[in-house]
């Protein structure tokens, strides 16, 4: 059976939200989104996220290209990565307006 192919804004949009389905991720994100500048410091001391969890939830949001950050010893520095959101707030806004069926009977 062959593999099927999605188109790149759908495996965008499909990464993104697998980013966002936990709530320690979203509330690192609304964390950060509220920072004046990138973040130094134990992310675990500012949310009740537990210390060993926070690097994977970290990597989740890197991964997805949501946030940005670096190794600065002894501490981390993250912060929203600004080109990408613009990107994940068109591909949630297309994806949330599309046309729906416009019959009204459909699934009662």
């Amino acid at each position: 059976m062959a593999e099927k192919k999605y188109c790149e804004e759908t495996e965008k949009l499909a990464r993104i939200a697998k980013a966002l389905a936990h709530p320690a991720r979203i509330a690192i994100v609304q964390f950060l989104a509220k920072q004046d500048t990138c973040y130094f410091g134990d992310i675990h001391e500012e949310l009740p996220i537990a210390k060993a969890t926070v690097s994977q939830h970290l990597k989740e949001l890197k991964d997805a290209g949501l946030i940005q950050g670096e190794i600065e010893a002894p501490k981390v520095k993250y912060c929203i990565d600004r080109e990408n959101w613009k990107l994940a707030k068109t591909l949630f806004k297309d994806f949330f307006n599309m046309e729906l069926c416009k019959k009204k009977s459909c699934c009662k």
